[in-house]
């Protein structure tokens, strides 16, 4: 589903809610994920709880559109609902935030879970969605990280080190 001001993609990923709910939750697997080539590296811990934040590095160079370079963001959690659903705001350049959340929405079936990865930016300011900047991330990105969060839950389960590394 997509409208003005909101991009929605969904796609079946062949693994149990927890184990993509972890990529989530772990500030690394959002560098991991990431098809925009924006996201550099991470800091923090894994997130547990709304109002937990961790800070990405980021590279705007990558999407050749704005001439950013390299900065940091820190993203704060939203929306946290163990294996169900995840959203975030950032923070960055501009400190009290532009208005635009991210997220995923987890629905468990047979075989796998429904993945929905969503990027809203309808509760930006008239100023920010005014300047023509929406949408930051395409849908075709959001579709090629669904994509990738496959590749990774799948790595990331069947290396028994990395599996107990992401469990800690």
């Amino acid at each position: 589903m997509s409208t003005e001001e909101r991009l929605e993609v969904t796609r079946f990923i062949p693994f149990p809610a927890d184990q993509i709910f972890a990529v989530l939750t772990d500030p690394m697997g959002h560098v991991d994920i990431d098809a925009s080539g924006m996201l550099q590296d991470a800091e923090g811990e894994r997130v547990t709880r709304v109002g937990d934040s961790f800070v990405v590095h980021m590279d705007r160079e990558a999407l050749g559109d704005l001439p950013m370079g390299r900065y940091d963001v820190t993203v704060i959690i939203e929306t946290f609902k163990a294996d169900r659903a995840i959203s975030w705001s950032v923070l960055g350049t501009v400190r009290s935030g532009i208005g635009h959340t991210f997220g995923y929405r987890l629905e468990p079936g047979d075989g796998g879970t429904t993945v929905t990865s969503v990027y809203d930016w309808s509760t930006a300011s008239a100023e920010w969605r005014a300047g023509g900047i929406f949408p930051v991330v395409s849908q075709a990105a959001l579709r090629g990280t669904l994509g990738i969060l496959e590749r990774v839950v799948r790595r990331r389960t069947s290396d028994p080190q990395v599996a107990q590394a992401v469990s800690v």
